[in-house]
């Protein structure tokens, strides 16, 4: 019945693991990328942001054009009103109906061109939300890469899970064989029953972490239910030369890029204030036109008139030098912050690239220690076979080489993401995704 039910539970993890083709789609993680990158709330939110700075170049045109306004106004009285006889008997003072109506363009600039200032800005904050946006997605991937190799680290522990809980009821099963014919005691059934039992736990603990991460990988990519994943080994990358990656990463980081255009528009925000100190000038052109009931020779049915102003603000209390000091401290805050970004970027490129050295190191060390483990338990179950070695030896081969098979799983897809990591870090990895993989 013990064989029989173990038989059953691989099966269930071979059905769980594997679809039928013509019912699931497959996807590399380069089509997961693009599949999630449509339903993402984090990468609408950055495209919002680049249609708001967008919308602002807009406005910052709007205020290069003149402003036309047409007016219009209807008046009627209770009666017409005339001047007091006999002298002004003729002269009327109030119609009985009246209506004017024009039309007027304004335009208002500073002498110090101040407006300019703000266009250029608005261009600068569209370019900055350009990067934010590239920096975005390349987060994004990063985040689709490891819940992906989530769900096959997951995936390659269940087939672990598994094959563990096979080996050890073929173990239990030779345990029995022995006890029966009196060449084993009864403690070397129990044990067997008792890490079989630990195996079975750990295989319905590898089952609900499989379906967690398969879970979560359908939630960041809005991928169906029915899926599988195309397990592509990356092509490894000679990252010999840190000296090299770490000038990449200084041209190539999109949040870098954006640090940098941050303190340009800083420069920009600074002369705009220092514009405020200008003389403004007002341009102004009227088209008026009136008529009114009764009609009197001497009325002005229309007239057209334009004028010239110019206004300078030479007291208002500190306020335009307060903007222009504050204007210059958020410029030197904006500077502080990229020289600061650019120590970090260092810094976490160095993590990034001795960490893929660690895995890389790690994966060949622990390949060589699983073939062993195979070797070894395949010699020891022999061994237990005829009589040789006692259980605790098998259970210790066993342990052993479960303990290789995990390690090298966990090594094998954390030294795909750490080189994912890498160009993460160095700026390359939408390239790199969008190259194909």
């Amino acid at each position: 019945m013990k064989k029989v039910w173990s038989c059953l539970m691989i099966l269930f993890a071979v059905v769980l693991m594997s679809t039928p083709a013509g019912l699931a789609q497959e996807y590399a993680l380069k089509d997961l990328y693009q599949q999630a990158l449509k339903n993402s709330e984090k990468i609408k939110y950055a495209q919002e942001n680049l249609y708001i700075a967008q919308m602002g170049k807009n406005k910052a045109w709007a205020v290069l054009m003149p402003r036309v306004t047409a007016f219009g106004t209807y008046s009627h009285f209770t009666e017409s009103k005339y001047g007091a006889p006999p002298a002004y008997s003729n002269v009327l003072i109030q119609p009985n109906d009246s209506g004017t109506w024009g039309v007027r363009a304004d335009q208002a600039f500073s002498l110090s061109a101040r407006e300019l200032d703000a266009l250029k800005f608005a261009g600068q904050s569209i370019t900055k939300s350009e990067f934010d946006l590239t920096a975005a997605k390349s987060d994004f991937v990063l985040a689709v890469s490891s819940s992906y190799y989530d769900v096959l680290k997951a995936k390659k522990a269940l087939e672990i899970a598994a094959a563990n809980v096979e080996r050890l009821t073929q173990y239990r099963h030779s345990a029995e064989k022995r006890v029966k014919v009196g060449e084993a005691t009864k403690t070397a059934l129990l044990r067997a029953d008792g890490e079989l039992s630990g195996a079975r736990a750990d295989y319905l603990r590898a089952t609900n972490a499989f379906k967690l991460a398969r879970a979560q990988l359908i939630r960041i990519t809005g991928i169906e239910d029915n899926f599988r994943l195309k397990d592509k080994e990356i092509p490894s990358s000679d990252f010999n030369q840190f000296e090299k990656l770490r000038e990449t990463a200084l041209t190539a980081r999109a949040d870098l890029q954006s640090y940098d255009m941050q303190t340009q528009m800083a420069e920009q925000q600074v002369k705009y204030a220092r514009g405020a100190f200008w003389p403004n000038v007002g341009l102004f052109a009227i088209y008026n036109g009136a008529d009114q009931y009764p009609m009197v020779g001497t009325f002005n049915r229309e007239n057209v008139l334009a004028g010239v102003s110019l206004t300078f603000p030479f007291f208002e209390g500190g306020l335009r030098i307060a903007e222009l000091k504050e204007a210059k401290a958020k410029e030197r805050q904006v500077r502080l912050a990229y020289e600061d970004f650019k120590k970090n970027i260092t810094i976490e490129l160095e993590g990034a690239y001795l960490d893929l050295e660690t895995q890389k190191g790690a994966l060949k060390f622990l390949k060589d220690q699983l073939v062993f483990a195979e070797d070894n338990y395949n010699a020891v179950l022999r061994q237990y076979e005829n009589g040789l070695v006692t259980s605790l030896d098998v259970m210790d081969a066993n342990s052993l080489l479960l303990s290789s098979e995990k390690n090298v799983a966990e090594a094998l897809y954390g030294y795909q993401l750490a080189h994912l990591k890498v160009r993460r870090s160095s700026g390359t990895l939408l390239q790199f995704i969008n190259e194909g993989i």
